[in-house]
């Protein structure tokens, strides 16, 4: 944040002008995206829910529209509606301190930490990328990338109704080589999928336990069919070395039990904005010194 902020103060004012903007966009954004974050878990829950009730003759237990724009927001304590002044970004859990103005149960910190990570994330994008065709493809990227990493976080699962999207959207935008040339871009499709596909595979039967989920495969396939099959390597090295480095943390410092199981998504959402925005650098930097 520190070095965003002394480069815009560098910047020309046309440049600077337009990453504030989007930095402004962001945070609404992410306002959005805490609502992505909360409802597609419960949603893809009722479905499974009313399913299984209709397969065994019972009566659904969820009725009623529910989905990312019905009902309108409430507060998970009281249930009361909230005002378009209980909604802005950042500045009504400044304002309110951290308290629903209803009830005053806590919110959680979690909603001002994903709209300033989006806030931050987007002008970071768009300073480094422009606010071109390839720095609001990347802006899409990164969104839902910043969404399906929360996700991972609370309920340890990628829904496919982001990741499948993702992926192929990713195909679609390097059919005019946006990021990689499109036949990179379905290899790396493949060979994201396959690649966990076969650490899974492997560390199942050598221990017969899960590793981790099909999510996985599917994020990383995404992000071999928006970046290509040259930066899977870093991907999975970066996110597999921040992954044990944090998981030693949790294990010393927290007590956190060996046997449970740590989120691999968001790491490798981590893994994949890095090399979206400084891949090529490090990998010329690394080919020249070895």
């Amino acid at each position: 944040m520190k070095a965003l902020l002394m480069a815009l103060v560098d910047a020309p004012p046309g440049i600077a002008l337009t990453t504030l903007c989007w930095m402004l966009i962001g945070l609404i954004v992410g306002s959005f995206l805490n609502v992505v974050i909360h409802r597609i878990p419960v949603m893809l829950q009722r479905e499974t829910d009313n399913f299984i009730a209709i397969e065994r003759d019972e009566p659904a237990p969820h009725e009623g529209h529910y989905s990312l724009l019905f009902p309108r927001s409430a507060c998970p304590a009281c249930g009361h509606g909230l005002s378009v002044l209980d909604n802005i970004p950042l500045l009504s859990w400044v304002w309110l301190r951290g308290r629903c103005r209803y009830c005053r149960a806590p919110i959680s910190a979690r909603y001002p930490l994903v709209e300033l990570l989006s806030a931050l994330l987007s002008g970071w994008v768009i300073w480094r990328l422009g606010s071109d065709v390839n720095g609001l493809a990347a802006l899409l990227l990164v969104w839902i990338l910043l969404a399906l990493a929360f996700i991972d976080l609370d309920t340890q699962f990628l829904p496919d109704n982001l990741t499948l999207p993702l992926l192929w959207v990713g195909l679609l935008f390097n059919i005019s080589a946006i990021f990689t040339p499109l036949t990179d871009a379905v290899l790396g499709a493949a060979a994201g999928y396959l690649v966990l596909w076969l650490v899974y595979w492997g560390y199942r039967l050598v221990t017969g336990k899960e590793g981790m989920g099909y999510g996985d495969f599917k994020l990383l396939a995404a992000l071999g069919a928006w970046l290509g099959w040259m930066m899977l390597p870093l991907i999975v090295l970066l996110s597999s070395a921040v992954g044990a480095v944090v998981g030693v943390l949790l294990i010393l410092l927290r007590g956190h039990q060996r046997d449970k199981p740590i989120p691999f998504g968001p790491f490798l959402a981590l893994a994949g904005v890095v090399a979206l925005l400084y891949g090529q650098h490090i990998i010329d930097l690394w080919l020249s010194v070895s």
